[in-house]
This record gives C-alpha cells, sequence and structure tokens, in this order.
C-alpha cells in the first residue's frame, strides 16, 4: 500500500482557455489564440479553435459535480485575461466577474481547495498587436490585471500561481511555430523570457502587499534533462538544455536571481534582453511561496551537431539537440516517452538545490488519441491511465520518503479539454467530452481516483 502524507491534496488542473468556450454576448475580448485561429485554422487539429471548447462557461453548476464525484479535494483553472479585460487594460467585464465569482463559490461550498492560475499562454490579442510580450507595456498590463483578480476575488481564492509554464510561449512562439506569434527569434525568445519573469515577480510583490496571508507561486515544467552519454560533450548539452529549459524561470522564481552561466551564454550570443537594475531587485525581492511543477516526460539531449560559431537565427540548436533514446517506454498513443523516475529526480534536485521548497505537482497525465476505441457499455476503461498514474505515484512516493516536500498530486485534466494546435486530438481526462453532443460521461479512471483520493493512497 502507498499511503501519502495527512492533508495530502489530489485534484486536477485545467484552464480558462482550453475548457470555458465562447457563448455570444459574454463580453469576452480576442485572445491571441482566437485570432490565430480567425486567421489560420488549417493549423488547428480537425479544424477546432478556441471558440466552443468544453462549455464550461456555460455548463459550469454540472461540471463542478463531477469534482466531487471524482474524489477531488483541490482543483487549478484560470482566469482567461481576455474574457475578464477584453482589451487587456482598462475596462472590466462584468459578466466575467460575475461567473468567476459563482465558479468560485460553488467549489469553495464543495470543500474542495481553489487554487487559481493567472496566464495559461492566454494574452489579449489588444497586447499583442503591440508587441505582445516583448513589449514592457505588457509587464505592467500584467501586474494590473493581476493585482484586479487578488481584489475581485481574493475573499474566495487563497492560493495564486502567476504563470504555468512560461518557458513554453518562449520556446513554442520565438523559437518554433506552435504558438502564436510563431516567429523563430533567439534575442526576441529572451527579451520574452525576462519580461515574463518580471511580470510574475510584480504580480507576486502585489498579492503580498493586497493579502498578506495569501500564498503565491508559478507553475514549472521542471523536465530533466539527461545526457545521451558520459561524454563531456553530452553532459555539457544536458547542463545548457536544463538552465534553458528549468533554471531560466526556477532561479529567479525560488531563489531570485538568474544563473550566472545562463546569463553568460546568452551574453555571449549578444542576446541579453533590456533591463534595469530596479527590475532586478523587483526579482530579487519577490520570490515565491511555493512551486507548482509539471512533468509529463523526459528530455534527453546529446552534443548539438551545429558546433560552428553562435548563430543566432539556430537558437537553441547551437547548444543541443534532442535525442531519442533507443528502447524506451512510450506511450504508443501519443508518441511521449513514459519515465516515470523523471518525478523523483525533479523531487530530488528541488531538496538539494532549492532549499526543499514546499511543492505541488500540478501535472501529470496521458493523452490518448483515439481513446473512443477503449469503450465498453458506455464507459471508456483507461486502465492504461489508471496504471500511469500509479507508477509515478510511487517515485513520487518514494521522493516524500526521501524526503521531498511536495504536499499534492494533480493531473491533467479534469474533462477533456482543447488543447492549441491539437484541439481534441489527444484526451487526458477523467471525464470524456461527447464533441459532438457536449455529453459528458466518468470514465474508469474517474471513479479509480475517487477511491485514491478517499484511501489517500492505493
Amino acid at each position: 500500500m502507498y499511503k501519502f502524507p495527512d492533508g495530502f491534496l489530489w485534484g486536477t488542473s485545467t484552464s480558462g482557455p482550453q475548457s470555458e468556450g465562447v457563448e455570444p454576448g459574454d463580453g469576452k475580448g480576442m485572445s491571441n489564440w482566437d485570432y490565430w485561429f480567425q486567421v489560420a485554422p488549417e493549423k488547428f487539429h480537425n479544424g477546432v479553435g478556441p471558440g466552443r471548447t468544453s462549455t464550461f462557461y456555460k455548463n459550469y453548476k454540472e461540471d463542478i459535480d463531477f469534482l466531487e464525484q471524482t474524489g477531488h479535494t483541490t482543483f487549478r483553472t484560470s482566469i482567461q485575461w481576455s474574457r475578464l479585460i477584453p482589451e487587456g487594460v482598462g475596462e472590466v467585464n462584468q459578466q466575467a466577474v460575475e461567473f468567476y465569482r459563482d465558479v468560485f463559490e460553488r467549489i469553495n461550498a464543495k470543500g474542495i481547495k481553489l487554487m487559481m492560475n493567472l496566464y495559461h499562454f492566454d494574452l489579449p490579442y489588444a497586447l499583442q498587436e503591440k508587441g505582445g510580450w516583448e513589449n514592457k507595456e505588457t509587464v505592467y498590463a500584467f501586474r494590473d490585471f493581476a493585482a484586479t483578480c487578488f481584489e475581485l476575488f481574493g475573499d474566495l481564492v487563497d492560493t495564486w500561481f502567476t504563470f504555468n509554464e512560461p518557458i513554453v510561449p518562449v520556446e513554442a512562439g520565438y523559437l518554433g511555430d506552435f504558438h502564436y506569434p510563431a516567429k523563430h527569434d533567439f534575442k526576441a525568445a529572451i527579451q520574452v523570457g525576462y519580461n515574463t519573469q518580471l511580470a510574475s515577480s510584480m504580480a507576486v510583490e502585489a498579492c503580498h502587499r493586497l493579502n498578506p496571508d495569501h500564498r503565491i507561486s508559478v507553475i514549472l515544467n521542471l523536465t530533466p534533462a539527461y545526457p545521451k552519454s558520459d561524454s563531456p560533450e553530452d553532459k555539457k548539452a544536458a547542463r545548457i538544455a536544463e538552465l534553458f529549459q528549468a533554471k531560466s524561470f526556477l532561479d529567479p522564481s525560488v531563489k531570485g536571481e538568474y544563473p550566472e552561466e545562463l546569463v553568460q551564454i546568452v551574453k555571449d550570443a549578444n542576446a541579453l534582453p533590456e533591463y534595469t537594475d530596479e527590475e532586478l531587485d523587483i526579482i530579487k525581492n519577490n520570490t515565491v511561496d511555493f512551486l507548482g511543477v509539471n512533468y509529463y516526460q523526459p528530455l534527453r539531449v546529446q552534443a548539438p551537431s551545429h558546433t560552428g560559431d553562435i548563430d543566432v537565427a539556430l537558437g537553441l540548436e547551437n547548444y543541443f539537440d534532442n535525442y531519442i533514446m533507443p528502447g524506451r517506454k512510450i506511450n504508443p498513443h501519443r508518441g511521449w516517452e513514459i519515465y516515470e523516475q523523471g518525478i523523483y529526480d525533479i523531487a530530488m534536485d528541488i531538496k538539494e538545490n532549492y532549499d526543499n521548497i514546499e511543492w505541488i505537482l500540478t501535472e501529470n497525465g496521458m493523452g490518448v488519441e483515439g481513446e473512443e476505441k477503449f469503450k465498453v457499455d458506455g464507459m471508456i476503461q483507461d486502465d492504461y491511465r489508471i496504471e500511469f498514474i500509479q507508477d509515478h505515484l510511487k517515485e513520487l512516493h518514494r521522493a516524500i520518503q526521501d524526503g521531498a516536500n511536495c504536499h499534492g498530486y494533480m493531473l491533467w485534466t479534469f474533462i477533456d479539454c482543447w488543447s492549441w494546435l491539437n484541439a481534441y486530438k489527444n484526451r487526458y481526462g477523467l471525464v470524456e467530452l461527447d464533441l459532438e453532443t457536449q455529453e459528458k460521461t466518468m470514465k474508469k479512471s474517474g471513479y479509480w481516483f475517487k477511491e485514491l483520493s478517499e484511501n489517500n493512497g492505493f
């Protein structure tokens, strides 16, 4: 039997843009995703955009009942900036205030601990038009949005997150083409990363100032980087990959400063961001109270094939190449490697190098394409998902036994949700969504998760 500490939290995570949908007359402004779908719908799997998603905005009263039925003791979603403040700055949408307050009150009434995230890849398009996260104006707009949320909802929410996986929009929007504005620009990527961190630190300051007893964090996908071999070249590649992928937000968020080696690498590439000493002081003095950690798969790297002078057009490929390990365990329905020990390694890194700061596993999960093929008598028999969760929880349990300061496990996700360019290709939920009828049905894992929560283990 794997028993977890008393008070350990069990729940799921989702986000506003991936679950709410848009209803006529709801007052929501356009986000970067709404705009991108408008101009390039062909990029989205089966042409499904962010307009409908899982209709939580319309059906939240019934949907919240599923939280109870699946044994939640905690739940995380996000406030959509473009719903609350349609232009990114200025007027607040009162319909959004009423919606969020009612949602939060109903979740509180069920005795479920509510954790609220402020930014999940969704920028109001009005700010994107002015340069988005490349523009310092967006940093101040985010600070004001965060403060507005703390003031409007602080009586209902006491645990906050600033950003979810802030490295992802940097990598996917400025070093790849998976997020808007999909431009390859290493220097812009560094500036966007720095501005995002500054915005996060400013939100931490506002939270502590407005509600001193509230706790606030950031959610980071702290994927360990594993080298292909023990060669000095591969080990260096892994070290640099981890600096960019994890420590670029982890160190300033927890320690208040950037790793010197990372700063030197960026300097050598002539890609230092525009910053001031005053901004660095804000980052230094406003560290997080705990950590949210997401983990899905390991990052395996090898020495870069490019070995000449730094070519800014290449971006991260100057420093490391990805590596597919032969014989790896794999999720055959998604193509991702399954490596449960990654959770243990993250936990030990936090314990040994980050003062064993308190943390929660805020995302972990298994995406499956074509999941309807596992349906028997009207229910998806997702034993593969139950096994996936168990195998990861064994490693988390081992880490806690070895001193990890982890206080909860949150699965991605609650009800099958929309996922950016992949739309509904891969399903992750404890609850199945029929995209045509919007009918929602518990999967086998939903019933199992309730037992897990009630037993505080398995």
